[in-house]
């Protein structure tokens, strides 16, 4: 196998090195993966909903302005195709993968997160009504005044899915996320002070606000849905961001801290081989020579090398 010239570091020619060292990492992004299908599963906690509540729940029933297909196009493929594009330009196969490995794991924690608040929590959406007595016709408990809902089965759990918002968290997860890697990239902490830069950073995190905004215009979510979601999301993406890649800011930001570990092993790799190839180009100067004993009549067997000799010189001084 050829040597690899440091600096390069193709998906050719380091890609399966990355993939094998963070294989764990990959299966436990799986588990996460299904540990969210689950909860997307198992029925959500129902929480009372007297008469009296009735009246905060009556907005109507309305579709999504962003449909759920659109959350991980936005939240995942987006950021993923500036991924691309920046590996294309650089050539740094620690990049990629760890800001897509990056970005998986602050989506599909949001995800998991969010979903166990969800089924947990079991608040009402603002159209519950709707949702519970759909032909307008309501229902109640003569004795606890709980709702007896009639309506479709799996309309009535989407309903109880209230708090957090998924659209938002997910969104802010991706993009937030997104937002980083820009900072990062495009040394926004210079000190030069270029609002453009600023103003490319805070794009994504526009994308994902306005999808939040969406969601309560929908009547799917009331206001504090959407801002749990967006905390849950930004908090996710930082700790993340941060787990893979620098600081913006630090002088190391543009490159994830693997790439740097990768240089630094090279480096010291490449330091011993030097030091091993002098100690022999040395060793092969120490000639063994018979010098002639007209005293003894014999032979004397020495070693010499100019820094051998130095040193004997030195010491008949």
């Amino acid at each position: 196998m050829a040597d690899i010239q440091l600096g390069v570091h193709t998906i050719r020619s380091h890609g399966s090195k990355v993939a094998k060292f963070h294989m764990y990492d990959w299966i436990i992004l799986v588990l996460l993966a299904v540990t969210d299908g689950l909860l997307n599963i198992i029925e959500p906690f129902h929480r009372f909903v007297g008469k009296d509540m009735m009246t905060d729940l009556r907005y109507p029933l309305k579709g999504n302005t962003v449909p759920f297909w659109a959350v991980p196009v936005l939240a995942i493929l987006l950021p993923m195709v500036v991924f691309v594009g920046i590996y294309f330009k650089k050539k740094n196969v620690y990049d990629l993968h760890h800001a897509i490995l990056g970005l998986l794991f602050s989506v599909l924690i949001t995800a998991v997160i969010t979903d166990a608040i969800k089924d947990g929590v079991g608040r009402p959406r603002p159209d519950f009504f709707w949702r519970c007595f759909p032909d307008g016709r309501e229902v109640y408990d003569n004795v606890t005044t709980d709702v007896i809902c009639h309506g479709e089965k799996s309309v009535i759990k989407e309903g109880h899915k209230s708090f957090p918002s998924g659209h938002t968290s997910w969104s802010f997860a991706g993009l937030g996320f997104l937002s980083w890697y820009l900072a990062g990239k495009i040394n926004l902490f210079d000190r030069r002070g270029h609002v453009a830069k600023l103003c490319l950073v805070f794009l994504p995190l526009l994308v994902a606000a306005l999808v939040a905004v969406s969601r309560v215009d929908d009547y799917w979510h009331h206001w504090q849905d959407v801002f749990a979601g967006g905390l849950i999301g930004s908090v996710v993406a930082s700790f993340c961001y941060l787990q893979f890649f620098p600081a913006p800011y630090d002088v190391d930001g543009f490159w994830p801290h693997a790439y740097f570990h990768q240089l630094a092993e090279a480096q010291s790799s490449n330091q011993v081989v030097n030091n091993t190839g002098s100690f022999n180009m040395r060793s092969t100067e120490i000639e063994t020579v018979y010098v002639s004993s007209q005293s003894h009549g014999g032979t004397q067997l020495r070693d010499t090398s100019p820094i051998l000799d130095s040193m004997e010189s030195g010491y008949r001084r």
